[in-house]
C-alpha cells in the first residue's frame, strides 16, 4: 500500500508536532521522535522532520513523499519498465527511491525501517543504552 506522505522540514519538531496535533492530526509514536514524527489523519498523513539532520533542507521546505510497505525493488522495477530513472538511497530511516517527476520535482518513495530509525536517533542523541 502506498500512502501519500508530504514531509515538512522544520526548525523545531516539538513545536510543529504540537501545532499539527492541535489542528487535529494524530501523533503516531515512532522511534526518533526528537527528529521525526508522523502525524496521521483519516485522509492522509504528514511527516515532520528536523531540518538540522535533513541533509541540507532548510526549515520551511516541503517534499512530496510516499511511504510504502512494498519492497522498494518492486517499485524500482515498475519505474524502470516505464522508463523513469531513479536513485535507490540508504537513509537514516531505512531506504528510499528518489525519482524526478515531469516538472523536475524530486519525489521520494520511502520504506521506513524502525530499527534503522532507532539506531539513527540514538546516534544523534547520544543515547546508546537502548532505552
Amino acid at each position: 500500500m502506498l500512502t501519500v506522505l508530504p514531509i515538512r522540514y522544520v526548525a523545531d519538531v516539538e513545536a510543529s508536532r504540537e501545532f499539527y496535533a492541535g489542528l487535529g492530526l494524530t501523533v503516531r509514536q515512532e522511534p526518533g521522535a526528537a527528529v521525526w514524527v508522523r502525524l496521521t489523519a483519516p485522509a492522509g498523513a504528514l511527516g515532520v522532520h528536523a531540518s538540522t539532520v535533513s541533509q541540507g533542507r532548510p526549515p520551511g521546505t516541503t517534499e512530496l513523499g510516499f511511504a510504502t510497505d512494498e519492497p522498494l525493488e518492486q517499485v524500482a522495477q515498475r519505474l524502470q519498465r516505464r522508463g523513469y530513472p531513479y536513485e535507490l538511497v540508504e537513509e537514516n530511516f531505512g531506504r528510499s527511491i528518489r525519482v524526478t517527476d515531469p516538472d523536475g520535482v524530486v519525489v521520494q518513495i520511502q520504506r521506513i525501517d524502525p530499527d534503522t530509525v532507532r539506531r539513527s536517533a540514538e546516534a544523534l542523541t547520544g543515547n546508546g543504552n537502548g532505552a
